[in-house]
């Protein structure tokens, strides 16, 4: 088949990836079986905005990911947005990818968590136009709203509404900072992150108290 038959499809995940845990690795699986993607970019976050702490230094964040998917051949560890300058943007990257694959079907890909924070997003609007949402959880639609987060441009968005589509996977709790609290604490985190992730965590003395 002609890739003028078949326009690529690519998958997008983002996230802080502090550390990538097995949730992670799950919702990507999940979404290479359930959306048939050729490809799969995962963006660590470099400026964090949203988040209300300092992440943990870039290069390692970098290297959990590149463990944490290295068995999953369709992923490609993409580093643009901890070489950009200034916060991370969703939409930004998705304008990158849209430009540098003009041809490709984008799937933005987000955990539950991220679902409900939908609203806090920097042009919500345009990222529904770029990519197709792809969310792990229960089906539903995003309400209207207007975005009145203090990180977005000056002029008023206008109302938003977008139907989500839904991957199918199974329920798993954990977060990274479930995680990071557990290491902290010299408790075990095995089986909730990938073991070459777990064995990097120890060998670099991340997430101990300082």
């Amino acid at each position: 088949m002609s890739a003028a038959q078949h326009p690529m499809r690519l998958g997008v995940f983002g996230g802080a990836f502090d550390p990538p845990h097995t949730a992670h690795v799950a919702l990507v699986q999940a979404a290479i079986a359930q959306l048939q993607l050729d490809q799969v970019r995962v963006l660590p976050t470099g400026q964090a905005w949203h988040k209300p702490r300092a992440l943990s230094d870039g290069a390692d964040r970098l290297a959990m990911t590149r463990l944490s998917f290295a068995q999953v051949p369709q992923v490609v560890v993409d580093e643009r947005e901890l070489q950009r300058q200034g916060p991370s943007y969703t939409v930004d990257s998705l304008r990158e990818l849209k430009a540098q694959f003009p041809q490709a079907q984008l799937f933005l890909l987000i955990g539950d968590d991220q679902r409900r924070s939908l609203p806090s997003w920097r042009q919500i609007e345009e990222i529904a136009r770029l990519a197709i949402i792809c969310a792990a959880g229960r089906d539903g639609a995003v309400p209207a709203w207007r975005d009145s987060s203090a990180e977005t441009s000056a002029t008023a968005p206008q109302p938003f509404d977008a139907r989500i589509q839904t991957l199918s996977m199974p329920l798993m709790p954990h977060s990274a900072t479930d995680i990071r609290a557990l290491v902290a604490t010299d408790r075990n985190i095995e089986g909730l992150v990938p073991p070459a992730v777990e064995r990097y965590i120890h060998e670099h003395h991340l997430y101990r108290p300082h």
